[in-house]
């Protein structure tokens, strides 16, 4: 299959809400460049020009965009044209200077994708014992160690972003044994997985792109985790009120929701129902410009604040649901 690449190109402040227009249509996993990000990584300490490759200078120096990939079908176009439809609207009505906003699209083949990014991607630990580790790479298991065999492929939740990271740190700590987990927008299944290699019961994953619900599917195999204990559905639970119900109430032990911040806010009541009384809501995905409204949001559905967790302006934020 071939992919279509899709680079947005907009203003700093713009960034976040294009990012949740395309979480919200289904597109994962996007790539974002800021000049400010670029500018300070090239006057850290040890940076020099001719570190950069000249290439790669051109089009970082002073742009701002969002790339992303579809798969080149009708699923893939259907999430473009809800895209395009949204930022049309915002162009229209947002205070934002969305007028700048400018698209470009490229087609790339699914083998040149998913070899180019392999040689990056090593094994790394999360908290104390669990390791994320590409299946295509051997690593030696200690003894107190839990590692999680993962190919993300096209799909969203490698371990190594900040947002992915703070989630599993955080989820160590919520897993004692037996609990059943919904794991919203669950991506390449990473978090799913990694609950149930630590101990919970069952585990429920949703997303809105079938290409990540396939892709999850395939790594909870990898681990050894068959459809009896990780169940798996593609679906707009944002939007689609029937499928949002037919996930059931006060059904879940934890839920983890690693979006971002607009998802996060509308799902917010969605969030809080699915959650047993003394449940944990693990909530990532929260650029800190936007952690008031996302808290504000969470509180005013009655769930109780518990921790926070950052890195580099992500945060990761734990609640309760009061018995």
């Amino acid at each position: 299959m071939n992919w279509k690449e899709i680079t947005l190109y907009t203003v700093p402040e713009c960034i976040d809400t294009i990012c949740g227009v395309l979480i919200g249509a289904g597109a994962d996993g996007a790539q974002v460049c800021d000049p400010a990000d670029f500018e300070e990584f090239m006057a850290g300490e040890g940076a020099y020009w001719d570190y950069v490759d000249e290439e790669l200078e051109k089009e970082l120096r002073g742009k701002t965009f969002v790339r992303f990939y579809l798969p080149e079908n009708d699923q893939g176009a259907a999430i473009l044209g809800q895209i395009v439809s949204e930022l049309k609207q915002l162009a229209e009505h947002s205070p934002l200077d969305f007028g700048k906003l400018r698209m470009e699209t490229a087609t790339v083949n699914e083998e040149d994708w998913a070899n180019a990014w392999k040689e990056f991607y090593h094994p790394v630990q999360v908290g104390e014992r669990l390791v994320i580790c590409p299946s295509w790479e051997d690593y030696d298991q200690k003894e107190d160690q839990i590692v999680l065999r993962l190919d993300p492929g096209m799909a969203f939740g490698t371990g190594t972003h900040q947002t992915t990271r703070l989630c599993l740190s955080k989820l160590e700590g919520q897993i004692k044994g037996g609990e059943r987990l919904m794991d919203m927008g669950c991506g390449s299944g990473i978090l799913s997985i990694a609950a149930l290699l630590l101990g919970a019961k069952e585990a429920v994953g949703v997303d809105i792109d079938e290409l990540a619900v396939s892709i999850a599917g395939e790594n909870a195999a990898q681990n050894g985790i068959g459809p009896d204990r990780l169940q798996l559905f593609c679906g707009n639970a944002l939007s689609d009120r029937a499928f949002a119900d037919s996930l059931g109430e006060a059904c879940f032990d934890v839920v983890a929701a690693n979006i971002v911040a607009d998802v996060i806010i509308g799902m917010a009541p969605l969030l809080c129902k699915l959650l047993v009384p003394g449940g944990t809501l693990i909530s990532s995905g929260i650029i800190e410009p936007r952690r008031a409204e996302v808290e504000a949001a969470l509180a005013a559905t009655g769930l109780t604040k518990l921790d926070r967790a950052s890195e580099n302006d992500w945060n990761c934020i734990i609640y309760r649901k009061n018995g």
